[in-house]
């Protein structure tokens, strides 16, 4: 299975209401120095995966989304409306794997200001996946 960040990638790709274009303003791992207004996904630890039940392959991921703006109400906007895309998705295969569940674990909040005076919000999901 993909790094689930590789996965929401696509998701919110796929959403165009959100503007996002991987590499150009959504990545992975790294947060860029521009463009100043940008989406990172972080894979977090997330919890062991499913050992009994007869259920193999059951994995529990967690992702950190960060969402830089120059516009305090515009970062919080668009935070908010990943949150609305990836809050409550279910039964939704992604690049071969099957998400059972996504859901907000936590957040959004604001993060801090960077050194170029640009807001940083955080919001973290969960997930319940396996390979199809």
């Amino acid at each position: 299975m993909n790094a689930m960040s590789k996965d929401i990638v696509t998701i919110l790709e796929d959403e165009s209401s959100l503007g996002l274009t991987f590499p150009t303003n959504l990545g992975t791992g790294k947060e860029p120095t521009s463009p100043s207004n940008t989406v990172t996904i972080f894979d977090t630890g997330g919890q062991p995966p499913q050992l009994t039940l007869d259920i193999k392959g059951l994995e529990y991921p967690s992702v950190q989304i960060r969402v830089r703006n120059i516009n305090y109400q515009t970062g919080w906007a668009l935070i908010e409306s990943i949150k609305t895309v990836l809050h409550g998705l279910s039964q939704v295969t992604v690049n071969g794997t099957l998400y059972s569940v996504i859901y907000c674990a936590s957040g959004p909040a604001l993060l801090d200001w960077d050194d170029n005076s640009r807001a940083r919000f955080i919001i973290n999901f969960s997930a319940a996946r396996r390979a199809t």
